[in-house]
């Protein structure tokens, strides 16, 4: 099974190309640091990102995503992985976790995820949500939080630039499927 990772700023549409991915027939697991947050704000808690447990509860539902994944797909697509997880510990200045460490010391020795890497640019704009308070500007520095951090890693970034979603979705089908061939 090959399980390749959509990463990029938020609001760079990465959840739109992976609902395409998915309507090709590829398996898909949604980014979970959005359940996290959405299920927090549903208890009334306005920014859960500020509690100290954030980051271990995005890893927690990230491996148990992974792990529950269909095993009948020869390709997954993932919007987003531990290692955006260590990324955005990083950007919000938190340190790494055992539990985070340990998730990435468990893909990285099971070689769960393809070290290629879609790294979807930005749109030029970022539209906030309940879920994703951040400035343009402010993603663009979290943009290149992440890449810099799946580089350090050792992870081949696969760029995926701002155009239209059909577009998009068939560079990434493309780029699979010379992969998987």
């Amino acid at each position: 099974m090959r399980r390749y990772v959509l990463t990029g700023t938020p609001g760079a549409g990465k959840t739109s190309l992976l609902r395409g991915l998915g309507d090709l027939g590829h398996g898909v697991v949604e980014e979970a640091a959005t359940e996290v947050i959405a299920r927090a704000q549903a208890r009334g808690e306005d920014e859960p990102w500020t509690r100290a447990s954030f980051i271990d509860e995005i890893v927690t539902l990230q491996r148990l995503r992974q792990l529950e994944a269909a095993t009948t797909d020869a390709v997954q697509v993932f919007d987003r992985s531990p290692v955006c997880t260590l990324a955005l510990a990083t950007h919000l200045g938190r340190p790494v976790s055992r539990t985070l460490a340990a998730e990435l010391e468990r893909i990285t020795s099971g070689r769960i995820y393809e070290r290629q890497v879609f790294f979807v640019r930005n749109l030029g704009f970022c539209e906030p949500t309940s879920a994703r308070r951040i400035t343009f500007r402010e993603s663009l520095t979290f943009e290149k939080v992440h890449e810099e951090t799946y580089r350090e890693l050792g992870y081949q970034l696969i760029d995926i630039p701002a155009a239209d979603l059909p577009h998009r979705v068939a560079t990434v089908a493309s780029a699979i499927a010379r992969h998987t061939s």
